[in-house]
């Protein structure tokens, strides 16, 4: 109900601003301002998810966007609103969207077992297109009889609903066992996630690409409404029905063409699809036949969203899936956000037709680059935490914020199995680094060729157990490639060293070898 009265607010700013100014751009930009957001806060938000409780964080968005909403409603009564003040308004509500988005999405996965994770990630989707099918149509009548004005209340109206849900929702207590994370540390741990999980980064960059022009039609639809098919308030919300009701039937497919095709297949149609989708829309001066065009564009893009979707759910550990959705939300609603104003600039100079075209020819590109960067299977990726690790007695007292701790571990490799060894560690290196290690070097012993050395380091002790505590139970098939190479008979040895600074202690303290281990006690050496 929430996301219907949503729907019914696009529909109301984006004739809105037809009336306001005539410009393609500025009604292009309507669209820019409410997916710009998500690249602006995304990041942000998903830290803010995987850090606090995510029913607090959704309702806390929920009642912004219902502040936003009610003085939009009034600006629009005493006819207050100007193009620039709209976009600002619509701009807030998207920043309210992209707070609550990460949260909303990451308890999905909270809700369900990961075998049944993509079934409701689509039934997700399905939730918001069911609205889409119906809503802009009514949202089309409820201009044309009452105003926008009248639209933009029935959207306030509509985020007590959910709200009164999210209040009486009792989310199982998790308990958290180490302290939250600051927000730029957060923030920093997901983009590093991210930028060393070569699977996620495919998935970023094939969905900023489909973004760039996928954003085009519902963009420019207005202006389809108005130039291509000439119709009013009626025809538009009708339009965005048909891609509404599109949507709901690729959602129903979706699974049955899981279970038929790959992950790369199902993006490569659903990419041709959405092409011819957007060619037939610029082409066809009928309504019939840009509903039907509509329709198989809204399908298209559900199931090419959804699949992205659930990639980046099944290929992220659960402590840092709402950072990584909000990362592929940020590229792909940034990519959807800046193919919306090129496209806008280009049916504001040559027409809303050419427009499409060239977004239908850019799809078709973004098509062939699956031959390049293909998606890959992840059903089968078993991502949750090795739990195998325990918190090592130590001879120094420390603090959790002790620190920068050394991480050194000796490995006894016979010359045979070098080039073998050489591989794992490769792969060691990305997991070392993907889990917040810093400084990761690899040495061989001069005097000893069959001693390699791996070092790395972390900020703190904290931060070391964090390290040991994302292993996963797909990395462990690497530990089990260097145990394999071990020298026969010899075990690894771990060196686990604070590092300290010479001369930074008073004299009255050097005595005491208790103070020198504890840097909580020396102020040279606090972190």
């Amino acid at each position: 109900m929430s996301n219907f009265g949503g729907l019914i607010q696009s529909v109301g700013a984006s004739w809105m601003m037809t009336s306001l100014v005539g410009s393609p751009q500025m009604v292009a930009l309507v669209q820019t301002s409410t997916t710009l957001p998500f690249m602006l806060l995304a990041l942000l938000a998903g830290a803010v998810a995987d850090n606090l409780d995510r029913r607090k964080v959704m309702l806390a968005a929920q009642g912004f966007m219902l502040c936003v909403s009610v003085t939009l409603t009034l600006f629009a009564w005493q006819g207050w609103l100007t193009p620039w003040l709209l976009l600002s308004f619509t701009f807030l509500v998207g920043c309210g969207t992209a707070m609550n988005g990460p949260a909303w999405q990451a308890s999905v996965g909270d809700m369900v077992p990961r075998d049944q994770l993509p079934g409701a990630v689509a039934l997700n989707s399905m939730g918001f297109n069911m609205a889409r099918s119906v809503g802009p149509a009514i949202g089309g009548a409820i201009v044309a009889a009452a105003g926008a004005a009248s639209a933009f209340l029935i959207n306030a109206v509509s985020y007590f609903g959910l709200i009164f849900v999210l209040l009486r929702w009792q989310k199982p207590a998790t308990p958290r066992l180490l302290p939250h994370e600051g927000l730029l540390v957060a923030m920093g741990a997901g983009v590093r996630y991210v930028a060393m999980s070569p699977l996620l980064r495919i998935v970023m960059a094939r969905g900023m690409a489909f973004g760039l022009t996928a954003n085009a039609v519902p963009a420019l639809m207005p202006l389809v409404t108005r130039d291509l098919v000439h119709g009013g308030p009626m025809t538009y919300g009708l339009l965005l029905g048909a891609f509404g009701v599109g949507a709901v039937l690729g959602g129903l497919s979706t699974g049955r063409l899981r279970r038929r095709y790959s992950t790369e297949a199902m993006i490569r149609l659903a990419s041709l699809c959405l092409a011819t989708a957007t060619g037939a829309t610029a082409l066809s001066p009928y309504v019939a036949l840009t509903i039907m065009a509509l329709m198989l564009a809204g399908a298209s893009w559900v199931v090419a969203l959804s699949t992205f979707n659930i990639t980046v759910q099944l290929a992220s550990p659960r402590w840092v899936v709402a950072r990584a959705l909000s990362i592929y939300q940020m590229t792909t609603f940034g990519g959807m956000a800046l193919g919306a104003w090129m496209l806008g600039l280009v049916a504001d100079y040559h027409g809303v037709a050419v427009g499409l075209l060239i977004a239908a020819a850019i799809q078709i590109c973004v098509m062939t680059a699956g031959f390049l960067l293909p998606l890959q299977q992840v059903e089968d990726l078993n991502l949750d935490p090795l739990a195998q690790w325990t918190e090592p007695e130590t001879a120094v007292p420390l603090e959790l914020r002790s620190g920068p701790v050394v991480i050194t571990i000796e490995y006894r490799i016979e010359s045979h199995n070098i080039v073998a060894f050489l591989g794992a560690m490769t792969e060691r290196r990305r997991i070392r680094r993907r889990d917040g290690a810093r400084g990761w070097t690899l040495l061989r012993d001069l005097q000893e060729p069959e001693l390699w050395i791996e070092r790395y380091h972390v900020a703190t002790w904290l931060d070391y157990i964090r390290h040991n505590q994302r292993r996963t139970h797909a990395d462990a098939e690497n530990s089990a490639a260097l145990h394999q190479l071990r020298k026969h008979g010899e075990q690894f040895r771990v060196r686990r060293m604070i590092e300290r600074q010479t001369g930074s202690l008073p004299s009255a303290r050097r005595d005491d070898p208790t103070l020198i281990g504890d840097p909580m006690t020396d102020p040279a050496r606090s972190t």
